[in-house]
């Protein structure tokens, strides 16, 4: 083939691989296991885009090597399929969710495979496969049996447009839907939650036994929010009450000049209900209550919103500071937060954003108690003098003079020592909400009776099966579709074999994924998987976990997991969650299930902008594959920028990759030498190898590409060209970037095979070749610069032969033929001679 046309060689060698079943992996192989781990994708209707592309192709190109390696590589996939997108997808195209998945699925495997994406397939897993969410529903059983799942009621995030409860976790700062981009409100409804938050101390503590990227760990550590708090009690002037305040900088007490509560309080029922003596009066208490039924309107985002304009109302009493007798006016304001500490913050204005901008709506006193790193002491009257940052202690009695860290210490001891005050732990992490009200989602199963009450289904029973619905779009009351669904719903109780329904709520389209990474080393039970609405047949008995013990103990932790920044709180803690639970009932082998995490950032249209039909940039991978082929697309989106980095899609790029590709093309099958390959050439090769070997190791594929481009300008150069032997070596380490021009090149130049490959019963794949090794010697320097210093400053630089540059004397010999160094030692005698060997030589004079 005389020109490079990968439309034509590609989907050959695809069909070649699946054949040859080369990316199998075998349990209990005798090679070191690698497990490999992509977030399993969604399989929405608009196919596969170019950040899947981006993620997917960098870990193939991992995985093919650490197969060349040696390794036993685990590179799977499937199908997470559950959830509202699938289901808002469904209602849109006013089709079945079953049938979109099905379809969705189909087109999504048609485009992974023309990638050439080497995973296996022989472990393809479907969340909505009753098979596999028998599973799902059996590990939700296990945290009610543990008393982790509860049902309360409480303040959920209610989307308006998919009529469903969100988990914080869903919910962007500004309120917004992550999924849907729509505005949330607030309101109190009865929900099934995750008891997450008691296992807060461990998905912190157990960062230590995990490589994660330092951004991946902090987000984790900010999110789960553990800090160190003190409830303050402050006396309530002329009456019995008190007030408790919780706050983590109490270093600034003395700073304090009022007090504020949330409209929720417990305080101002008493103060509406049991003040009479002391004669508040009607007005206020008329203000007080108005005030109190307005916010309960307004949702937490919006009463806590930047730059929004403080409110409130003022009760007419005053708390007590007992650190110096102050008196602090009590106001009641919405941008305090019952769900935040005790749901009462001490005011002080000098050192707090949000304090200041209410003192000044307000009138109030500010004192500054903090001088911060700019030494300003002067009064604190404009937003830019509040200092909320460390500094030492002024105005501040005993705590004077002391830094931040310092004070907070010495005033908690104090507080608890007067018993004024009492140190707390407090999280950011709330129990997760585990129920949704649609239907396209895995349901609970519990049974709910008027005599026994909550009922879990019995294990036997499992699964409790979605049932098909012509109707099954949101009712937007609060309850799912299912609750329509009599035959469905109605049940005869577990226990006392009574009347009773079924609970209606789904889960969470996260659920199936906490799991899935299990799921691929049970495959003999899992089987292959569908979103068909029937009982599946041929189940092996017993638990899934028990049954595969032995697999799961040889996979496990994952070796490398890499996803999506945007999981770090959502799936990533979610998951870690799961599987720590999964690890204390003893059904997994590890506490962590992943040893090493990595991110990738997002590719932006080529107008710099997110990718969006509404914005016409988005860019279809066909479309590419079509054009310029799979290989182009792979190594360009591998050689755009950092991989950790977000990066705009640029159609130049994408041009020049391929006009790499034909430069190999090219040289490979028209510039081989039958000679001995020239000295500059392969010493260049082989640091190449080094290269590309250790930046593929660190997933620094950008600079792998350039340093194999940059090798190409070399080749391009030489006057006779790599011979057989040594393109070999460069082929291996291309191919994990591109497998189907190496395997051509491969096949057709090095082992001059058939187009369609070998006839032979063993098919000789450059892909199952070992990745070779540089030559260290070949990448010693000839020569070593050497920098000539008198007295610490550089005065020359000197050429030494590598051969020599560790004998100090041949160096001092050398250096002192300069003329530039006898010039400054003129007139001067050298004390010492200071050598660091291949760097630097310092004459010091006396």
């Amino acid at each position: 083939m005389e020109k490079y046309q990968p439309t034509e060689i590609e989907p050959k060698w695809q069909k070649k691989w699946e054949e040859e079943g080369f990316y199998i992996a075998v349990d209990f192989d005798k090679k070191p296991k690698f497990y490999i781990l992509i977030e399993f994708p969604y399989p929405s209707g608009a196919g596969l885009h170019v950040g899947h592309a981006r993620s997917w192709s960098a870990m193939d190109a991992y995985a093919r090597k650490k197969r060349m390696e040696g390794f036993n590589v685990l590179y799977p996939i499937g199908w997470d399929a559950f959830g509202l997108p699938a289901e808002n997808y469904a209602i849109k195209n006013k089709i079945h969710p079953s049938i979109a998945v099905e379809e969705n699925i189909a087109n999504f495997k048609r485009q992974i495979k023309s990638l050439g994406l080497s995973f296996d397939w022989s472990r393809e897993i479907n969340t909505t496969d009753p098979k596999y969410y028998k599973w799902t529903q059996w590990i939700f059983l296990k945290f009610l049996e543990k008393g982790l799942a509860y049902q309360a009621e409480v303040s959920v995030n209610w989307c308006p447009v998919c009529k469903t409860n969100l988990a914080d976790e869903e919910v962007l700062a500004e309120g917004i839907h992550e999924r849907c981009g729509c505005q949330t409100e607030k309101r109190k409804q009865k929900q099934w939650l995750l008891k997450i938050t008691a296992y807060a101390d461990k998905l912190l503590e157990d960062l230590k036994l995990v490589d994660y990227s330092q951004k991946i760990a902090i987000q984790q550590v900010n999110w789960i929010g553990k800090k160190e708090w003190i409830d303050i009690t402050y006396p309530i002037e002329n009456t019995n009450e008190k007030i408790i305040v919780s706050t983590t900088r109490p270093d600034t007490n003395f700073g304090a000049t009022f007090v504020v509560i949330a409209p929720e309080h417990p305080l101002v029922g008493v103060i509406l209900n049991s003040f009479q003596d002391l004669e508040i009066p009607k007005q206020v208490r008329d203000d007080i209550l108005e005030y109190a039924e307005k916010a309960k309107k307004k949702s937490e985002l919006e009463r806590i919103s930047e730059g929004r304009k403080k409110t409130g109302v003022f009760t007419g009493l005053y708390a007590v500071n007992n650190l110096n007798g102050a008196k602090l006016p009590i106001w009641i304001s919405d941008f305090v937060l019952t769900t935040v500490g005790t749901g009462a913050v001490v005011g002080v204005p000098g050192h707090d954003i949000r304090d200041f901008e209410f003192a000044q709506q307000f009138n109030l006193p500010i004192i500054r108690v903090v001088v911060g790193k700019d030494g300003d002491a002067s009064p604190i009257t404009k937003r830019e003098q509040v200092n909320e940052e460390e500094g030492k202690m002024i105005n501040s009695d005993f705590l004077n003079g002391l830094e931040m860290h310092e004070a907070i210490k010495k005033i908690m001891d104090f507080l608890e020592e007067k018993g004024w005050g009492e140190r707390t732990i407090r999280y950011h992490l709330r129990d997760w909400v585990f129920s949704r009200q649609h239907y396209w989602g895995e349901p609970i199963p519990v049974i709910h009776c008027e005599k026994c009450g909550t009922v879990p289904v019995p294990e036997e029973d499992l699964p409790v099966e979605l049932p098909y619905l012509e109707k099954y779009e949101p009712t937007g009351t609060g309850e799912s579709p299912l609750a329509k669904v009599n035959d469905w719903l109605n049940v005869q109780c577990p226990k006392c074999k009574g009347k009773a329904k079924r609970e209606t709520d789904t889960m969470p389209n996260w659920a199936g994924s906490n799991w899935y990474y299990l799921a691929y080393l049970c495959k003999d039970m899992l089987g292959v998987q569908s979103s068909k609405f029937k009982v599946q047949n041929g189940e092996a008995d017993g638990n899934i976990f028990e049954e595969n013990k032995d697999v799961i103990n040889y996979w496990m932790p994952i070796d490398l997991y890499q996803g999506g920044f945007e999981h770090t709180t959502l799936h990533l803690l979610y998951s870690r969650f799961v599987y720590k639970f999964l690890y204390d009932i003893k059904a997994v082998p590890t506490p962590e299930p992943y040893a090493k995490r990595r991110s990738h950032g997002i590719v932006l249209g080529p107008d710099g902008r997110k990718m969006s039909k509404s914005f016409g940039n988005v860019i279809n991978p066909d479309d590419i594959v079509k054009k310029f082929g799979a290989d182009t697309l792979r190594v360009y989106e591998m050689f755009m920028g950092p991989f950790d980095q977000t990066i705009a899609w640029s159609e130049e790029g994408v041009e020049g990759c391929f006009r790499f590709l034909k430069r190999v093309w090219h040289l490979a099958n028209y510039k081989i030498s039958e000679d001995k390959t020239s000295a500059s050439l392969l010493k260049n090769l082989h640091k190449t190898i080094k290269k590309v070997s250790e930046d593929l190791e660190n997933m620094k594929f950008n600079t792998a590409v350039a340093s194999m481009m940059e090798f190409i300008n070399e080749w391009h150069a030489d006057e006779k060209g790599l011979n057989k032997d040594n393109l070999r070596d460069f082929l291996l380490i291309l191919s994990p970037f591109t497998p189907h021009l190496t395997e051509e090149v491969y096949q057709n130049v090095i082992l001059r095979a058939k187009p369609e490959g070998s006839n032979d019963k063993e098919f000789n794949s450059i892909h199952i070749k070992a990745w070779p090794e540089y030559n260290q010697n070949l990448l010693t320097e000839e020569e070593v610069i050497i920098v000539v210093q008198v007295n610490g400053k550089v005065r020359d630089t000197l050429k030494v032969q590598s051969a020599k540059f560790k004998v100090q004397s041949y160096v001092e010999e050398e250096a002192v033929k300069s003329e530039r160094l006898n010039k400054q030692l003129e007139g001067k005698s050298v004390k010492k001679v200071i050598y660091i060997k291949g760097k630097v030589i310092n004459f010091v004079t006396g």
